[in-house]
């Protein structure tokens, strides 16, 4: 079998409007009906199945590869053991992603495609250690896809022949059912290579959760995977867009122009009551949603399976995702808003989420005493509830293991979408402008984690629904 596996990667913290159905669905403004990153991801990946052997092809699903290959058959997955795609990035890319290092004096940059093996691979490196290494290329050839002087090679999607599956399967059974979190590249790819250590197994900066039983884990997987050839195709003449967080989304969908125009990106997919006065003057982008013609969308923000109602303004730099905005609504410059059907006592409740496009709802703090380290919308957690009448009680977390803006209890669950909305968006104005708004002592606060927990994705389903049947009847 040959079999394409796209990993979840992670809780999608860093756009969370892809954390309750995935990433995999997220959407692409790419026409009518909407496309998603599933159907790119396969449109991307079409003709791998052909030159490929038996076995597992692994990719994330928010990034997106452009390549051009040299005249042939194009890529061959088909060497014993790993076979990786690298791309010419940034140095500020590697940092985030992984790094291949190589033995420069054996590559040929004039190749828009080259096979090469790996010495090894370093996962998420500082810039000094890719320099350590030796992974920092100079260019020296216009195959090369950028412009920078210097550059290294990312990874992007991996192949993994069917005996080495099979290892990897055999030592699953024999341990049992996991306990911590492996990644699918770092605690493989670091295995591989000739210049493999064993040192990265007890380094966690990069867990989300750090278990007691990981370090053990990850020599396990070193021992086993020792030795295991890393193949990689260097793919000079290619890109590598990652769309897995706010700021990315925002950019990729509304600025970068390049990208816009190699995927034919439009600014409104899938939509009704769109014009231009609700576009603006520049571009922002609009899908999957129903607007009215009154409405009006600012430059840089994407609206997204959403309902906007009379006279609704979204400020410039926002997402707002799965929302149904009454009448009238102001939404301001870049925060993000997303909607969320839950189950709460037995019954169907609305969460609307609220952050700063630039909130790091990643940093935690060591206890709930020191909630006040953390940032919403720039202000401290106790502005922000000193504003809605919270001052007096201590900020809750819905894991007491992490104290951060993804578990804090901030939002309130509302009967209905249009009410969750409102009020989120109240409390929102109320702690930007500093005038008071006294919340119902009776009211639930969730925080993010919680409403992923409780989510009821019928309910968002359903919301779809209805918005699919408008679109479709009025078009």
């Amino acid at each position: 079998m040959r079999v394409i596996l796209i990993h979840a990667g992670g809780f999608s913290q860093r756009l969370p409007s892809a954390s309750a159905l995935g990433k995999i669905f997220t959407a692409m403004p790419l026409g009518d009906p909407l496309y998603q990153m599933l159907e790119l991801k396969l449109a991307m990946y079409v003709d791998f199945p052909l030159h490929m052997k038996p076995g597992v092809l692994v990719t994330c699903a928010d990034d997106i590869e452009i390549y051009t290959t040299a005249v042939g058959d194009g890529i061959k997955f088909e060497r014993p053991g790993f076979t990786a795609l690298a791309h010419p990035s940034p140095l500020s890319i590697g940092t985030t992603h992984g790094v291949f290092v190589f033995d420069l004096s054996e590559m040929s940059p004039d190749l828009e495609m080259e096979n090469a093996s790996c010495l090894r691979f370093l996962h998420k490196p500082t810039i000094g250690k890719m320099r350590e290494h030796g992974a920092v290329c100079n260019r020296q050839s216009d195959c090369v896809s950028i412009s920078d002087a210097e550059f290294v090679y990312t990874d992007s999607t991996y192949y993994v022949d069917s005996g080495t599956v099979k290892l990897l399967l055999n030592l699953l059974e024999q341990l049992g059912p996991l306990n911590c979190e492996i990644d699918a590249y770092g605690d493989f790819l670091q295995a591989l290579g000739p210049n493999a250590t064993i040192d990265y197994t007890s380094n966690t900066v990069n867990v989300s959760k750090e278990e007691n039983s990981l370090v053990e884990m990850r020599k396990k997987i070193f021992h086993l995977l020792k030795g295991t050839p890393l193949n990689v195709i260097v793919l000079n003449n290619s890109k590598f867009y990652h769309i897995g967080t706010t700021s990315e989304y925002l950019f990729h969908l509304t600025e970068d122009e390049v990208l816009q125009s190699e995927l034919g990106l439009l600014s409104s997919a899938f939509s009704i009551g769109v014009s231009e006065n609700s576009l603006g003057p520049s571009r922002c982008c609009v899908m999957y949603s129903v607007l009215d013609p009154s409405s009006s969308v600012a430059a840089r923000s994407v609206v997204e399976y959403s309902r906007l109602g009379a006279r609704v303004s979204i400020g410039s730099g926002s997402i707002v995702s799965s929302c149904w905005l009454s009448d009238g609504l102001s939404v301001p410059d870049g925060v993000f808003m997303h909607s969320l059907g839950v189950n709460h006592e037995q019954q169907i409740g609305f969460v609307t989420v609220v952050f700063g496009i630039n909130d790091n709802l990643k940093r935690s703090v060591k206890a709930p005493r020191h909630a006040d380290e953390l940032k919403l919308f720039d202000l401290s957690l106790a502005e922000c509830r000193s504003h809605w009448g919270l001052d007096g009680e201590s900020v809750s977390f819905s894991d007491a293991w992490s104290c951060s803006l993804w578990t804090a209890c901030l939002f309130p669950v509302c009967p209905d979408p249009r009410s969750s909305f409102s009020l989120s968006l109240r409390m929102l104005h109320s702690a930007l402008s500093g005038s008071p708004l006294t919340l119902d002592k009776d009211t639930k606060l969730m925080s993010m984690e919680e409403a992923l927990r409780c989510k009821n994705l019928e309910e968002m389903l359903k919301f779809r629904e209805g918005l699919y049947s408008d679109i479709t009847q009025k078009k």
